[in-house]
């Protein structure tokens, strides 16, 4: 039986950093756009980076949304959460549970909103 591999998260320029900081203190595998000098790179592109490095993509951007919904852009999942729904700890939270229950298979090509 094949292991799962686990969920690495890339959060892009929308995301406060403090969120991935609070999910790399929890031990989770996680980096921002800024982290990876990726800022001011078009969404397409975001997600062709976060797909090439195999991460879940965690934004505020619903850009990303329509332009997965609307394309055959294959990706390795996207955790969507609008901006002022959950405070930093709720997402860290969340995106720390999300990462120790599912799996990178799992999340391949599939949307999960907070």
């Amino acid at each position: 039986m094949k292991e799962k591999t686990h969920i690495k998260i890339y959060a892009d320029e929308n995301v406060n950093v403090a969120i991935v900081e609070g999910l790399k203190r929890r031990g989770v595998e996680a980096w921002s756009a800024i982290d990876k000098c990726k800022l001011g790179l078009s969404d397409e592109e975001q997600l062709k980076y976060a797909f090439e490095e195999k991460t879940t993509i965690f934004t505020h951007d619903d850009d990303f949304l329509s332009m997965a919904a609307q394309s055959e852009i294959e990706h390795c999942g996207i955790i969507y959460v609008h901006q002022q729904h959950l405070s930093i700890g709720d997402c860290i939270r969340k995106l720390k549970a999300i990462v120790e229950t599912m799996s990178h298979e799992e999340m391949h090509n599939r949307i999960l909103f907070l």
